[in-house]
């Protein structure tokens, strides 16, 4: 993936993926070995992936659910709407804190 954001892989997938050409090419014991002990290593990195998926999932959920919730306020005229975005931002810490990157939206809305 191209974005910075996204999960790096535990393992080198590069090793996997030749180990697997390998057995495929040669087929002797030792390149199968070394192929099918890539495995469990796999399996480890599946259920690493499958965990993130389910927790960005969820935050997504809320956050869609924040946001249904404070048009559902605009609509009634509630006094504090955007309370709803709100307290479900603030439980998100930035992606990244890194001192090259600005986090703060109100400089991203300014062109700062």
């Amino acid at each position: 993936m191209t974005t910075p954001y996204a999960p790096r892989p535990t393992l080198d997938l590069e090793a996997v993926r030749a180990h697997f050409r390998n057995a495929l090419r040669y087929r002797t014991p030792t390149a199968m070995w070394t192929a099918l002990a890539d495995i469990p290593v796999l399996l480890v990195e599946l259920e690493r992936v499958l965990e993130l998926l389910t927790r960005a999932r969820t935050e997504f959920a809320n956050v869609l659910a924040a946001a249904r919730a404070t048009l559902a306020a605009v609509d009634e005229s509630e006094a504090d709407p955007l309370g709803y975005l709100r307290d479900e931002v603030a439980e998100h810490a930035p992606i990244v804190d890194r001192p090259d990157v600005d986090n703060r939206a109100d400089n991203r809305r300014s062109g700062r």
